[in-house]
């Protein structure tokens, strides 16, 4: 039977015909891809899942293995580069974001990131989400700075309505307290702003790590108010000297990385070319070999007792030549024993060979009854006894 070619005309994988400029038929636009969306950043291969904490990796054991892994190393990148490079580090945020965009950890890095590149619509959509997921109030200063950078102080005032501060951690404390008073500058309130300021943490006799944006803070505030504000700032340079003398006593070893792009991917490798290298005047070292000990000798020398196969030692002796005390077969040595013979009869003879079915002293068969043919094996039952493939009765 002759298979019919399809018409040109019908639409589909098979019949689709010749290719027009025109617009593309139905079937293939079932499946669009999203071209605005920007690929994944890279990953230099040093990054592993072990450079975060374990509690974030803890939060990733809901992902497959695989995804685990990429969303793992991409939120290393954003510890990485959030001070040096932020956009870079918002690029890799977004990409945890697109394979993991459920987690609250996740929630949370793309927040911070979109607060550091000033996108404060998403740092606030993401942060609140993290907060509503997780219950922390760890991020709460960011939120209402971001309502801050959006134009809305009084809604981020209304963030922290029916908070007690107390039983926020100290730096949480220290960072929503200038965050609060930013708010009120923004309203025009600045007698309120030195208030949200005036927290037990505003001492000169303890230093904490957000001291000095505290100090500068309150002298600003103060100056808004036609006040002096010097000293406070003078405790602020103090406060981070003081800092940077404790930390300077705690470092730690990172390893320097370089971070790849896409051309670097698409670059293949050069051949090592040993012809060209070497009219290029460049010498390769061979590496040595592995000894297996002291006592060995390389291979280029040969030992001093060493002799070729052509010279043979002075007690060598062909085939031919038999030694002097050899004896043919033939000729038994004077120390030969024979074999002992077999114990004779009664009547002088030796005792015959014993055969298998030979009787004992006492007359019965030694080893039973001789198997010839038709005999039973012992063990087996024959026919007549039930036993064997025979007839049944």
């Amino acid at each position: 039977m002759e298979r019919r070619r399809p018409s040109e005309k019908r639409e589909g994988p098979i019949g689709r015909g010749e290719r027009t400029e025109g617009a593309r038929p139905a079937w293939q636009e079932r499946v669009k891809r999203d071209r605005d969306v920007e690929k994944s950043p890279l990953i230099p291969s040093e990054i592993t899942p072990e450079d975060i904490d374990m509690g974030v990796r803890v939060q990733l054991k809901t992902l497959t293995a695989e995804n685990a892994e990429m969303v793992a190393r991409h939120l290393a990148m954003v510890n990485l580069l959030i001070e040096s490079d932020p956009e870079l580090a918002h690029k890799h945020a977004l990409a945890a974001s697109r394979r993991a965009g459920r987690l609250a950890i996740v929630h949370e890095t793309l927040g911070v990131t979109a607060y550091t590149v000033g996108d404060y619509s998403l740092a606030l959509r993401e942060l609140l989400t993290h907060r509503r997921l997780s219950g922390s109030n760890e991020q709460l200063p960011l939120i209402v700075d971001s309502e801050r950078g959006m134009g809305r102080p009084a809604r981020a005032l209304e963030a922290v309505t029916g908070l007690d501060r107390k039983k926020l951690p100290v730096g949480v404390r220290i960072n929503l307290a200038v965050a609060l008073s930013g708010a009120r500058l923004d309203l025009g309130d600045a007698k309120n702003a030195k208030l949200e300021l005036e927290i037990p943490e505003l001492t000169p006799k303890q230093v904490f790590p957000q001291s000095p944006l505290l100090f500068r803070a309150y002298a600003e505030v103060l100056r808004e108010l036609g006040q002096d504000g010097d000293s406070w700032d003078e405790l602020a340079d103090r406060a981070e000297v003081a800092l940077s003398q404790v930390d300077g006593e705690m470092f730690e070893l990172i390893e320097e990385i370089t971070i790849p792009t896409s051309a670097d991917f698409e670059r293949k490798p050069a051949k090592r070319d040993f012809d060209s290298a070497k009219r290029d005047g460049k010498t390769f070292e061979r590496r040595p070999r592995p000894t297996g000990g002291d006592d060995r000798k390389p291979r280029g020398e040969r030992a001093s007792e060493y002799k070729p196969r052509g010279e043979r030692s002075s007690d060598f002796k062909p085939r031919g030549e038999r030694s002097a005390d050899y004896k043919p077969r033939g000729e038994r040595s004077s120390d030969y024993k024979p074999r002992t013979p077999r114990p004779e009869g009664s009547d002088g003879k030796p005792a015959p060979k014993r055969d298998f079915d030979s009787r004992g002293r006492d007359g019965k068969p030694r080893g039973g009854a001789s198997f010839g043919k038709g005999a039973p094996r012992p063990g087996r039952r024959g026919p007549s006894e039930g036993g064997g493939r025979g007839k049944a009765r």
